[in-house]
């Protein structure tokens, strides 16, 4: 189902709880609700429709993934750029992100899987893990 977005600060910036099992129908939300606004937004958090859950979903070089409890192990080549976010009221905000992530996270089945992103989709999921951590741009 297509959700309503989040644009309360206060409740963004909550560190997301482990996702479950029982979370399963927010992950497909989740991805409906990106589907929704695939015109003008290339990632979301689970936060962005008003659960603090940790999963994700974004556009993985045309193909929608989602990931349940998805962390960060390691980054490399840092640099500056501009993000938005459909959350936040504004133009862009300045930030720090990795060129090159490896992240481990679950899949909807719950098995445990590692995968190295580059270039523009690291940084989208880069964005959408800050959003799990309760991090804003």
């Amino acid at each position: 189902m297509i959700k309503e977005l989040v644009h309360d600060p206060i409740f963004l910036t909550l560190k997301s709880e482990p996702a479950t099992a029982a979370d399963l129908q927010t992950a497909q939300d989740l991805l409906e609700t990106l589907t929704a606004h695939k015109e003008v937004c290339v990632g979301m958090a689970a936060n962005m429709i008003g659960v603090n859950k940790s999963i994700i979903c974004f556009d993985n070089d045309g193909k929608y993934m989602i990931m349940l409890n998805p962390e960060i192990i390691k980054r490399s080549d840092p640099y500056e750029t501009e993000e938005s976010c459909l959350s936040l009221l504004g133009g862009p905000r300045k930030i720090k992100r990795y060129k090159k992530i490896r992240v481990q996270y679950q899949t909807l089945d719950f098995k445990i899987r590692t995968k190295t992103f580059e270039g523009w989709t690291a940084q989208i999921v880069q964005h959408e893990i800050d959003h799990c951590n309760g991090v804003l741009i």
